[in-house]
C-alpha cells in the first residue's frame, strides 16, 4: 500500500494470537474459579438459612396445602434435605475449591445438578413459582456453565489443575 506521498505503509502482520491473549485467558480463570467459589458460597449459606428457616417457622410463612401433592406432611423434611443435600454439597463443593483440590470441580458440578433438581422438585410440589426459584435455578446453571468452562470444554480456554503448582497465576489476588 502506497501512502499520499509515495512512500509505503508498513502493515503489521497479523497473528492469530496477541502477546496479552495467555494474559487474558489467565485473568478469565482467575475470574471465573472466584465466581464458582461465590456461587458455591451464596448457594449453600442460603440452602443453610431457607432450611433453618423452614424448619424453625414450619414453611417460612408458606401454606401447608403447598405440601398436599407431596410425599411429606410438615416442612422438617425439606428443611432437612436443603440443608444437608443442596446446602452441604454447596458447602463441600466450595471447601475442596479453597482447597484447590482437583475433585472440586466434580463436587461443584454435582451440586449445581443438586440446586437444579431441587429447584424443579419445589417447584412442581407446589405448582408454582417465585423469582427466587428462578434466581437459583439460574445460579444453578452458571455453576455449570463456569465448571464446564474450567473444565476446557471450549478450545480457546484449555484446561488448567487448580493445583497452586501448576497453576500459580489463578491464585493470585493481585491480578484482580
Amino acid at each position: 500500500m502506497i501512502s499520499d506521498s509515495g512512500q509505503r505503509l508498513q502493515i503489521p502482520e497479523r497473528t492469530t494470537r496477541p502477546e496479552s491473549w495467555s494474559a487474558m485467558i489467565d485473568r478469565l480463570r482467575v475470574v471465573s474459579f472466584w465466581a464458582l467459589i461465590a456461587l458455591a458460597i451464596f448457594q449453600a449459606v442460603s440452602a443453610f438459612a431457607g432450611g433453618i428457616g423452614l424448619i424453625a417457622t414450619g414453611g417460612l410463612g408458606m401454606p401447608q396445602s403447598f405440601l398436599d401433592d407431596g410425599p411429606f406432611r410438615s416442612f422438617v423434611w425439606p428443611g432437612l434435605i436443603l440443608i444437608g443435600v443442596v446446602g452441604g454439597s454447596q458447602g463441600l463443593a466450595a471447601g475442596l475449591l479453597l482447597a484447590r483440590r482437583e475433585s472440586a470441580l466434580l463436587w461443584s458440578a454435582a451440586a449445581g445438578f443438586g440446586m437444579i433438581v431441587w429447584i424443579f422438585t419445589e417447584t412442581g410440589m407446589i405448582r408454582g413459582m417465585s423469582w427466587l426459584q428462578a434466581l437459583y435455578f439460574a445460579t444453578g446453571i452458571a455453576q455449570l456453565v463456569v465448571v464446564m468452562a474450567l473444565l476446557g470444554v471450549a478450545s480457546w480456554f484449555p484446561r488448567t489443575s487448580l493445583s497452586p503448582a501448576s497453576m500459580p497465576a489463578i491464585f493470585d489476588h493481585q491480578d484482580l
